[in-house]
């Protein structure tokens, strides 16, 4: 029989992942081609031939997926494999009906057929949407293993955006390491908190190679999740994180609702900041999906470097980029700051933005009139108009609620008040007591 043509929807993440292990070198498919979304400027590249094995001596094509009907005529294909997260189904259904409508299966990989089993124990902490509280979390996760002796090495969720064969196996531990990398703002995001804690965080595309490579340094693994994607690799404890902000999410999102179904912890965040009837949603959502995990409540308590930095001021918020715009929240933890320590004025930076930043408030137009500017910074050229952005709007201080030093990255023409937030849990048993039996 002749090969299946196969092509593989994604965002430059879990589509390669899910090539890498279950099409990778396997001669009843032919990968024709990936598409991409969600993120800027990553389709009109390769897959590399290095990392496409020996069926794919050119590589494979990255398209837009603005392209997919056009796409699956010219390659003839018999199926279309959806690769990427924090998808309402209602959108998910659609691209379903895009793809059966013009000739091809629709296929979502089981879950478990993508992981990869480790040698040493892996803790995978995940949620049901973009924005939910994964990072403090981990962070939290992280301290308790370290109290213990244990030697700690987090696994990030990829974000290849630059040199995909030169990017396959990362290593993070120092910020040297961030820059030699060419990390972007949404990188640094993610990695740095863990090197600001002495943890190894590793990162790439073959995430086969990359765990063995974190097995020579690890007692334990942490997979640190992007957006609400299910784990590459085999979880023995696995966590997910709900979010009362946005109740029904956790039911009304792919992957998501996978991830709480799998769960053997939920961790239902931001209790003291949400409304009640709304915690109540999620917490009977989650009893009706997944009534065997162990339910924790817990709060994400917000502090600014200076208590008093920012009273009275004009302030202007920047928020995690992913969390505003696809993630879909309407405010973040600078907004929360702003509120807490008595900001004068919260400027919108609408009239001021300028470049990539602009094209940002016109895809995700949610944002618009939020009086927030995401943290976008996927590129050069973002990140120049973001500073260009800052540059612009009229306020006293910035309040930086993402998870990074913007002064790192930016030199801005004002200063940067950065905010920060961690994971309290208020109900029993908590973090460490489950931890403590596993």
């Amino acid at each position: 029989m002749a090969a299946k043509k196969v092509l593989i929807m994604g965002a430059a993440g879990r589509d390669f992942h899910n090539f890498n292990v279950v099409y990778r070198d396997n001669k009843d498919y032919e990968v024709v081609a990936f598409t991409a979304a969600q993120i800027p400027d990553i389709d009109g590249r390769m897959y590399p031939p290095s990392l496409a094995g020996k069926l794919y001596p050119k590589g494979i094509p990255i398209h837009s997926e603005d392209d997919l009907v056009k796409l699956i005529g010219k390659y003839k294909v018999d199926e279309v494999v959806f690769s990427y997260s924090d998808v309402p189904y209602h959108v998910l259904m659609n691209k379903a009906a895009v793809v059966t409508a013009h000739g091809a299966d629709f296929i979502l990989l089981d879950a478990e057929r993508t992981m990869i089993k480790s040698k040493v124990p892996v803790i995978a902490i995940c949620a049901v949407r973009t924005g939910c509280g994964k990072s403090q979390t981990t962070r939290k996760v992280v301290d308790i293993l370290k109290a213990k002796g244990k030697r700690v090495v987090a696994i990030r969720h990829p974000m290849p955006y630059g040199d995909l064969a030169a990017q396959a196996v990362q290593r993070f531990a120092t910020y040297k390491d961030l820059d030699t990398h060419k990390c972007t703002i949404e990188e640094r995001e993610e990695y740095e908190p863990h090197i600001d804690k002495g943890i190894i965080v590793y990162a790439g595309v073959d995430y086969g190679a990359i765990l063995k490579e974190a097995e020579k340094e690890a007692d334990i693994i942490i997979w640190d999740g992007g957006n609400n994607d299910t784990p590459f690799y085999k979880p023995d404890l696995h966590i997910t994180i709900v979010d009362p902000h946005r109740p029904g999410h956790e039911l009304a999102y792919f992957p998501g609702e996978t991830n709480l179904r799998m769960a053997d912890i939920v961790i239902v965040n931001k209790i003291t900041t949400a409304d009640p009837d709304k915690v109540d949603i999620v917490l009977a959502n989650t009893k009706f999906a997944n009534p065997e995990a162990v339910v924790i409540k817990a709060a994400s308590p917000v502090t600014i470097e200076n208590e008093n930095a920012i009273r009275g001021k004009k302030v202007l918020i920047i928020e995690d980029g992913p969390t505003l715009t696809h993630g879909e929240m309407t405010y973040g933890a600078g907004m929360v700051a702003a509120k807490q320590y008595g900001a004068g004025e919260v400027v919108d930076p609408l009239p001021y933005v300028v470049g990539e930043i602009k094209k940002t408030f016109e895809k995700y137009p949610h944002v618009k009139g939020k009086k927030f500017l995401p943290a976008m910074g996927y590129s050069d050229k973002q990140i120049a108009d973001l500073k260009a952005t800052i540059d612009r709007t009229p306020c006293d201080i910035v309040l930086a609620g993402t998870p990074i030093d913007l002064n790192r990255i930016l030199t801005v023409n004002k200063p940067i008040v950065r905010v920060f937030y961690s994971l309290e849990e208020i109900s029993k048993p908590d973090l460490t007591e489950v931890l403590k039996s596993f």
